[in-house]
């Protein structure tokens, strides 16, 4: 099993000695339950992609769902709560649209 802890100011986790940076901690719990799921959902198209343009659009939409997790792009803690509320209902909407929820 990994080690994984975070840094005191919250900021990062640490896995196995690597530093990522961590997921916003405002986010609503649903919004960043879908966009988790997002993420898995595309993670798992990067694999099962036959061809470099299935793959190119499967990494788009982690590029997304990692961005409306505040874990790429702008860090999420220079940026307003209004702003980081804002990139991420942006992230999700695009990524409905590309790769509608199955229910």
């Amino acid at each position: 099993m990994r080690e994984t802890t975070r840094t005191d100011d919250g900021r990062w986790i640490v896995v196995d000695g690597r530093r990522w940076r961590a997921e916003d901690p405002s986010l609503p719990a649903d919004a960043a339950a879908r966009l988790r799921s997002h993420l898995g959902r595309a993670r798992s198209a990067v694999r099962l992609a036959e061809n470099d343009d299935d793959r190119d659009a499967a990494r788009d939409r982690v590029q997304l769902a990692k961005e409306g997790l505040g874990e790429r792009g702008d860090a999420w803690w220079d940026l307003s709560e209004a702003d980081r509320a804002a990139r991420a209902s942006d992230r999700l909407r695009r990524l409905d649209e590309l790769a509608p929820p199955t229910r």
